[in-house]
């Protein structure tokens, strides 16, 4: 019991804080940015500090969203069973995993393999989170 208060506590002092840096660091950034006198002029294929915090934030929620279904993949392996399971929870994130995923694939550029390439890259966090839960939503179904 003492450990499964601690691990509770442990989550909610997590959440609290990605939560917190979710909203400062973008916040901080956009002042930073505002307070700057001069513009830089950047080329097309570098990030500047929003569009990289953008980066950050989207491999974080990759990685979060992943790491959501691993308590639920452990516990139907722990008990053999899937008992318990929300299947129409399972079922509908499937298809907003897999409609979401299909949306960014779609709405491909149709310029030259090198833009395309590019877009991919942007939008590789996206990616990975959607198509990676939908995976692990096979598995736990």
């Amino acid at each position: 019991i003492v450990g499964r208060k601690r691990l509770k506590n442990f989550c909610i002092a997590w959440i609290v804080v990605c939560a917190a840096l979710c909203v400062s660091l973008p916040c901080l950034l956009l002042l930073r940015h505002q307070d700057q006198r001069t513009v830089i002029q950047r080329s097309n294929n570098s990030l500047d500090m929003i569009e990289m915090s953008g980066f950050i934030c989207g491999y974080l929620s990759c990685v979060f969203y992943l790491g959501s279904r691993f308590p639920q993949l452990y516990q139907n392996f722990q008990r053999r069973s899937t008992e318990g399971t929300s299947y129409l929870l399972f079922a509908l994130a499937m298809m907003g995993n897999c409609t979401y995923g299909l949306s960014i694939v779609l709405k491909t550029p149709a310029t030259t393999e090198s833009f395309r390439a590019l877009y991919y890259l942007h939008h590789l966090p996206w990616l990975i989170g959607s198509f990676g839960v939908l995976f692990l939503d096979v598995l736990v179904s």
